[in-house]
């Protein structure tokens, strides 16, 4: 994810955040079911959001809450309700749970870690290794995956000053490299990898060193195209997407020849067997 759309932990939950308004809006949703314990969290904060207007009165808040597009669990950007870190609280404070003390601390922690971000950008580089390594990923890997996020941040700063700014038209593009670099779109790449389709897993956070290497290539070449070529339309951006996954697919495979094995993997990593087996970013066969 980008920089101003990222996910945060909570006690192995993950809540989905999007800087918006030079603030963090928060999923509503994911964070109702990291509380509450619903088996249907869109159903419980439905009625939560009546309860808030209806009985207690709330309409103000229910004001301060916005739709905003974010990554849903099939992949595709989808509206969801969202609220700043003070509407946030409110939100928990009425929700029943033990888990609400020290949600509201790890909320408020969270808000004040992004002001510190902004002062010193690497704070969030740091931040972002701690949580991998608490993972279990290699420093090796955590190198590379950083690396690869910087690349795509240049990547979708260039498609924005191309007029490229709709997310269906990134994954396109996306869609594009990919399949030049590995004869795979994401979404196929992920069902190759065995990723359940409601997973919220990244599908690069279950790549081995070697696909990390080479989708980091295709997307910087892509970038150099870009800026070297500058298009306009999107059939063009969809040709030089193309031409900077075939330089990386290319390489790949003679990279394939040499060592005599395929770099694209089946493995994944969202066992925690095969977290514990992880040697210097590969994963056990």
């Amino acid at each position: 994810m980008s920089e101003n759309h990222q996910l945060v932990v909570f006690r192995e939950n993950s809540i989905r955040r999007l800087f918006y308004q030079n603030e963090w809006y928060f999923s509503v949703i994911d964070i109702v079911a990291a509380l509450s314990g619903s088996a249907n969290s869109r159903r419980y904060w439905s009625d939560l959001k009546r309860q808030l207007v209806e009985k207690e009165g709330f309409s103000e808040l229910y004001e301060k809450i916005v739709q905003l597009k974010m990554q849903a669990p099939d992949g595709k950007m989808r509206e969801t309700d969202c609220a700043n870190t003070k509407s946030m609280l409110r939100i928990v404070q009425s929700i029943p749970s033990p888990k609400a003390e020290p949600f509201k601390r790890w909320l408020a922690k969270v808000g004040y870690e992004r002001v510190q971000e902004i002062e010193n950008p690497e704070l969030a580089q740091e931040r972002m290794k701690q949580l991998y390594e608490q993972k279990g990923y290699s420093k090796d890997w955590i190198d590379k995956r950083l690396r690869g996020i910087a690349i795509r941040q240049n990547l979708t700063d260039e498609w924005k000053e191309r007029g490229i700014t709709e997310q269906t038209d990134y994954a396109i593009l996306t869609a594009e490299i990919s399949k030049a670099t590995f004869g795979m779109t994401p979404s196929e790449y992920k069902q190759h990898k065995n990723i359940p389709v409601t997973s919220k897993a990244n599908l690069r956070d279950n790549m081995t060193d070697l696909e990390l290497i080479f989708t980091m290539l295709g997307e910087r070449v892509t970038t150099e195209i870009s800026q070297n070529e500058k298009p306009e339309a999107m059939s063009e951006h969809k040709q030089v997407a193309k031409r900077g996954g075939r330089v990386a697919g290319n390489a790949r495979k003679e990279t394939e020849k040499e060592i005599g094995k395929s770099v694209i993997s089946k493995n994944n990593y969202l066992s925690s067997s095969k977290q514990k087996k992880r040697i210097k970013g590969e994963w056990d066969e």
